[in-house]
């Protein structure tokens, strides 16, 4: 996979003072992703920052769910009033089957509990099915705030903007109102670092000129796929593959309205063709150049997600902590500055060790 002008590069030191580990969904290897649970323990692990997520209900309020469509993280589809709501939606370009949080008031979508999203791989985390509650961003704030209290360290929070172009067409646009909930707690309109991302660009602009009275909250731009375009390029009819973006001269009009860059980790060390770790592009040094952190994602601990030479015996659900560690040090060797991880605690060993 190549991304840059050099096929692989030497090893980089980090751009930031921090190599920061990004608790991904929360500590979501461990308890159900995007509940209060997950980012709890996430905490308890050691991350630096939690992630949520963020959607939203028909009524306007920012939730925490990887997707608007709620099939798979929670039981709704075991809720005969919301039977009638299952439908079929096209969403960034694609038809998606199943229930969708802009269909539910927030009152109607706090009847609904977590489910877990990988229980083949993740049977542990399925025994807290219809537990916990799906949380809204509000909520989030609260809790790591209290939680930052009672450590007596700052938590910082790393929100993603899902689906801005889809929601804004809906007439239910987010940006503005991840703002309004910033600002509305202390927590976050003064005290702890925020990063604010999304797989588009516009919001990510708009947001760069709205951030006067929170020098806080920095701009994360993320990177799919190389042959992927950020939606709101392909809703414009342009072209803009994320291949592009990760070029150099790409990489240097992300930093005109970004801090830094979220790819895929494959496109910091692909793997090779019998799927073990290969040597590091040159895509961190190049955003490096650019001013840019890089925050790749997502590192997992199960043996399913690892490289086949950093496997251990044992079936694809195996939690691998030698091999999760082995492959997070690979890259802080490549010269990140931040990592998502399923698993803080592994994260926090990697970068102490």
């Amino acid at each position: 996979m190549a991304v840059s002008t050099a096929d692989a590069a030497p090893p980089a030191k980090p751009l930031a003072d921090k190599v920061l580990v990004l608790g991904h969904r929360g500590a979501s290897a461990l308890r159900p992703e995007h509940t209060l649970a997950s980012y709890g323990q996430a905490i308890e692990d050691g991350a630096d920052f939690v992630e949520p997520d963020l959607v939203m209900t028909r009524d306007g309020v920012l939730v925490a769910r990887h997707e608007n469509e709620i099939s798979g993280t929670t039981d709704v589809a075991k809720h005969p009033e919301f039977a009638v709501r299952k439908t079929t939606k096209t969403i960034d370009g694609q038809p998606v089957t199943g229930w969708f949080t802009e269909d539910f008031t927030l009152a109607e979508f706090k009847t609904l509990r977590a489910h877990e999203r990988l229980p083949e791989l993740r049977p542990g985390n399925a025994k807290f099915d219809g537990q916990f509650a799906v949380p809204t961003f509000d909520e989030i704030i609260a809790f790591v705030a209290a939680e930052s209290k009672k450590r007596g360290r700052v938590i910082g929070i790393y929100p993603e903007i899902k689906h801005s172009t889809y929601f804004k067409g809906i007439g239910l646009p987010m940006e503005d109102a991840v703002l309004a909930t910033i600002r509305r707690h202390a927590y976050t309109a003064k005290t702890a670092p925020l990063f604010i991302q999304s797989f588009e660009i516009a919001n990510l602009k708009t947001l760069r000129g709205k951030l006067g009275d929170l020098p806080n909250v920095k701009l994360i731009q993320l990177l799919g796929e190389a042959k992927e375009q950020p939606y709101d390029v392909v809703a414009a009819k342009q072209s803009l593959p994320y291949s592009q973006m990760m070029q150099p001269q790409g990489l240097a009009e992300i930093a005109k309205y970004a801090d830094a860059i979220g790819p895929n980790k494959l496109s910091v060390i692909p793997r090779t063709a019998d799927g073990k770790l290969g040597a590091p592009t040159a895509l961190v040094a190049d955003a490096h150049v650019a001013k840019l952190l890089v925050h790749p994602y997502t590192f997992r601990p199960e043996n399913y997600f690892l490289p086949s030479d950093l496997r251990a015996p044992g079936t694809p659900a195996t939690h691998n902590e030698a091999g999760a560690i082995a492959e997070i040090r690979a890259y802080l060797d490549a010269g990140i500055d931040g990592f998502f991880t399923d698993d803080p605690a592994l994260g926090r060993k990697a970068v102490e060790r």
